[in-house]
This record gives structure tokens, sequence and C-alpha cells, in this order.
């Protein structure tokens, strides 16, 4: 399957303050989008972690250190956590 790209315009001065390259802010823009969606519930752990590029216990780890609440301590989310196993 070919994945799809998305286009998004800045300009140069954004790239001079941040320090990055334009490959550095693409994979920022692209780690953030996926530990938003997956913290909004749009979007599966093991789906970001496929979109990333990394594994999904990878995937966790950063979403948590982003602040993300893995479960929202419900028996349901136990079961679905648990299942993956």
């Amino acid at each position: 399957m070919t994945p799809n790209t998305i286009e998004i315009s800045c300009p140069p001065e954004l790239m001079l303050c941040l320090h990055m390259s334009t490959q550095e802010l693409a994979q920022r823009v692209q780690r953030d989008a996926a530990i938003a969606l997956f913290r909004e519930g749009r979007l599966s752990s093991g789906l970001a972690a496929q979109w990333l590029g990394i594994p999904r216990v990878h995937f966790l780890l950063m979403a948590m250190a982003a602040g993300a609440e893995l479960l929202e301590d419900t028996e349901e989310d136990f079961r679905r956590e648990t299942a993956l196993l």
C-alpha cells in the first residue's frame, strides 16, 4: 500500500527559529499528531506505532511520557489491553 503524503507550508523563519531541518520537523509533527490522535481515542496504539514505524511498546512509552493515559481504569479497558498480550 502506498502511503499518503500531507504537505504543510511553513516560513523559512520558522525553520531557523526551531533549528530543525525539514525532515526533523516532519518527524516531530508526525510523532506529535500520532500521540494527540491516540490521546483523543481516535487512533489505536498499534496503528500509531505502525504509522511511526516503531514497536507498539515504544509508542506507548512515548505516549505516556507525553501525558497520555493508557487506561481509564475501567474493566473494559483492562480486558482490551490484556487481550493484546
